[in-house]
């Protein structure tokens, strides 16, 4: 008898399997094309300062969506935030073509249940200890498992989301969100050139550039931080912290703490480990925007120190 899809933790079948290959190939692949073109198109259109302010500015406000957003307030609830900063991550977050804040919830959800273990969607260290082994597993963590994999039952994983009705209605249009992160810097790049060249340059630049850029950083966490670094704090798996990329990564590489202390806002837990996500929930609680912030206590930390 089969097991009632309610109750499964995850759904596997081919509508899915297409829905996810659709998305890996529009949002995972073509980034790679993205970039290629737009190394070509120098000889076209060479880059300005538009571009690459663009690039930034793109890069800034979706890494801090999925960082802010779709990670420390919709997946973990480290802090209460009011309805527009919610309706701004989540657009932000989506923008970043990394899946919509449901979805993306119930993955990174099944992530920290099952890390590095079986049923972990993205683990690299389920192939072995070999050399190939490790290859294959941070070849499949950071970018092929968004191929084909068990879908996490979003209402075993994210029930509290699917209750939140006007948020689920914010997070619907996902692609219109992503399309409207490509148009941006299109339109933007093309006021400033005012030519067809500028709005194909922002389109390249702001757009697939800048996800091509954030997707490996993020990923990184996935593969690399599940293989290589630091290991201040006791966890069940095997995450570690690379504080070299906090900065780029908006304080994610602190990883080995964020596994250790899931419920704190704060990845670096310390005020000169460089967090610019946690600096951000800060700055909108001084306008009390963001409350109930969570954090660790010394005593808590302490108990979880390692003797390294």
């Amino acid at each position: 008898m089969n097991e009632p899809s309610s109750t499964r933790t995850t759904i596997s079948n081919p509508y899915l399997y297409r829905l996810q290959t659709r998305h890996f190939l529009l949002f995972d692949v073509l980034p790679f094309f993205g970039v290629a073109a737009a190394i070509g198109f120098l000889r076209v259109h060479p880059v300005g300062v538009a571009e690459l302010v663009l690039l930034f500015v793109m890069w800034l406000v979706t890494g801090l969506g999925i960082s802010v957003g779709y990670h420390r307030l919709f997946t973990h609830r480290t802090f209460k935030a009011s309805a527009s900063v919610q309706a701004a991550l989540t657009i932000a977050g989506s923008m970043a073509g990394q899946g919509g804040v449901v979805s993306w919830v119930a993955i990174h959800r099944r992530h920290h249940e099952c890390s590095d273990r079986e049923g972990d969607p993205h683990s690299p260290n389920l192939f072995g200890h070999s050399v190939l082994g490790r290859v294959r597993g941070l070849t499949h963590s950071h970018f092929l498992w968004m191929r084909r994999h068990e879908y996490p039952n979003i209402a075993h994983y994210a029930p509290d989301l699917l209750k939140n009705r006007w948020l689920v209605k914010v997070a619907r249009p996902y692609y219109y969100w992503v399309g409207l992160g490509l148009a941006v810097p299109a339109i933007a790049c093309g006021l400033v050139y005012q030519s067809w060249a500028g709005i194909v340059s922002g389109f390249l630049w702001g757009g697939l550039v800048r996800i091509f850029v954030l997707e490996h950083t993020i990923w990184a966490i996935n593969s690399f931080l599940h293989m290589y670094g630091t290991r201040p704090y006791e966890s069940r798996e095997n995450s570690r912290n690379g504080g070299i990329f906090a900065l780029i990564s908006f304080g994610e590489s602190w990883h080995n703490n964020h596994h250790a202390f899931p419920e704190s806002a704060s990845f670096g837990l310390d005020w000169y480990r460089l967090d610019p996500g946690y600096w951000l929930i800060r700055l909108l609680a001084v306008f009390g925007l963001t409350w109930d912030v969570g954090l660790p206590t010394t005593q808590r930390m302490q108990a979880k120190r390692t003797a390294a």
